[in-house]
């Protein structure tokens, strides 16, 4: 009889199949080579990044502060990453690197990430749709930030870019009177595939037909 006292039994589910898509994509290589990673890291951005997407499918929802513990029954380093152990996503970690994406562009990384998955998986851009929906809110939200300048180690000064703007303007809702944002996307119709997602604001119609028309000659350049 073989002994089974060292035996350590761990989970994949489901997340080993999106594990699998994600490392056919490359998003943590792309993530990395946008964001950088320290030599002293001990786990990447794209690591990070890559255990996010796998606790949201993991249909839970919790703090960030026990992120760590999802992943205390599964086996982390088979579906994150070799050395990634569950006490490094701690919300720190996190938040660190939630900021550091929002520095280099969530627009453009998210559109660097689905140029590799079109690539990947042969997507062709014959037909695609550009819609928008507009997010009416309640209450004040100044959403002025500081501002902040990172001073990279070549002397280098990059300003940190500020949130949108959350503000009054044309309302599709009928509610002219509450602030708003929109969201843009660009998605393959065959595919059901989101190419391009961006949040911005409409101040008036004319506004948005030219907000629109920007985003989908940046698209067709692209």
């Amino acid at each position: 009889m073989s002994n089974l006292k060292n035996v350590e039994i761990q989970s994949i589910d489901h997340l080993g199949i999106i594990a699998g898509i994600i490392d056919s994509i490359g998003l943590v290589e792309i993530i990395n080579e946008i964001v950088g990673q320290a030599p002293d890291e001990k786990v990447s951005a794209g690591h990070v990044v890559k255990a996010m997407i796998l606790n949201g499918m993991g249909f839970v929802s919790s703090p960030l502060y026990m992120f760590p513990e999802f992943f205390q029954d599964k086996a982390c380093e088979y579906l994150i990453g070799e050395g990634v152990k569950p006490e490094y996503l701690n919300d720190d970690k996190l938040g660190r690197v939630m900021d550091k994406l929002f520095i280099k562009g969530l627009t453009e990384m998210f559109f660097a990430i689905s140029v590799s998955v079109m690539k990947q998986f042969n997507i062709s851009l014959k037909s695609s749709h550009l819609d928008s929906t507009s997010m009416h809110l309640h209450g004040e939200y100044s959403t002025n930030l500081p501002d902040v300048i990172f001073e990279h180690s070549s002397g280098i000064k990059i300003k940190a870019p500020q949130a949108i703007e959350i503000t009054y303007g044309y309302s599709r809702d009928h509610r002219p009177d509450l602030k708003q944002f929109i969201i843009e996307l660009i998605s393959l119709l065959r595919w059901r595939y989101t190419n391009i997602f961006k949040t911005c604001i409409w101040k008036s119609s004319r506004f948005f037909k030219l907000c629109s028309n920007i985003l989908v000659l940046a698209y067709v350049a692209c």
